[in-house]
């Protein structure tokens, strides 16, 4: 009886084991007790992807001269540093600087020729001025004459030093008028004050008489008034003895 459990035992055992159970322990007692303990465990279902190695590989033929393109035909975006950027950052600022200096002075070179020429036009205009305007002496040789003649370079310019109807001074003025007539005086107003014959008084005055002092000299035409070049500002005018500024002076007669 015992034989035939312990064969009938193993027959199960066998049995699990082709069936995928694994026993986990069998007790038996041939003494005590006929029962039997079973323990078993399943194991999970494993796939496994099986690759075909005897399948055909997919080859692809390419022509020879294709084109794929190379580094030489890539177009690759260029960036620059940071120092060249700054190079030519710089060489536009300097460009720019020469540019705008070649500009000015080209300016200022027009402006300068424009003012050449605005001055020899009014040099010309001046010259041709004189020219046309410089009166016929008189041919009578008297004070009047004289008066009459002085009077007719109203309006000419003072220049400083300047003995003619282009630009006098006031010696330089009365010197060039008694020139007209042939009669030589000397240059300053100085001098001038000690040619000729002293008048006492503007009351016997005569037109044509030279009023001077050391510092201004005039052509007396009549009347308390004096024909003569003052200063740049008004030129040869005709105006009051006030012109001397209340110093004394001289009357001279030459004719």
């Amino acid at each position: 009886m015992k034989r035939s459990i312990s064969i009938a035992a193993a027959a199960i055992a066998a049995t699990l084991a082709f069936s995928g159970v694994a026993p986990a322990a069998i007790a038996t007692d041939s003494a005590q007790s006929t029962d039997y303990v079973v323990s078993t465990r399943s194991f999970p279902k494993v796939n496994t992807a099986k690759t075909n190695l005897l399948a055909e590989a997919t080859s692809t033929d390419v022509d020879k001269d294709s084109n794929w393109g190379g580094l030489g035909s890539m177009d690759v975006p260029q960036t620059k540093s940071t120092a060249e950027k700054e190079a030519e950052a710089a060489a536009a600022a300097e460009k720019k600087a020469a540019e705008e200096a070649a500009a000015k002075a080209a300016q200022e070179q027009a402006a300068a020729a424009s003012r050449s020429e605005q001055r020899e036009s009014l040099d010309t205009t001046s010259t041709q001025s004189t020219t046309t305007t410089t009166p016929t002496v008189p041919t009578s040789k008297n004070g009047a004459a004289i008066a009459a003649y002085a009077q007719q370079f109203v309006g000419a310019p003072y220049v400083a030093g300047g003995t003619t109807p282009s630009g006098w001074d006031c010696s330089g003025f009365v010197m060039y008028v008694f020139a007209q007539f042939g009669i030589s005086l000397p240059r300053t107003s100085g001098a001038q004050a000690m040619v000729g014959t002293a008048v006492p008084s503007l009351a016997q005055a005569q037109p044509g008489d030279i009023i001077a002092n050391g510092n201004h000299a005039a052509i007396y035409v009549g009347n308390g008034m004096i024909v003569n070049a003052l200063n740049p500002a008004q030129g040869t005018q005709v105006t009051s003895l006030e012109a001397f500024g209340g110093a004394a002076y001289s009357i001279r007669r030459v004719l």
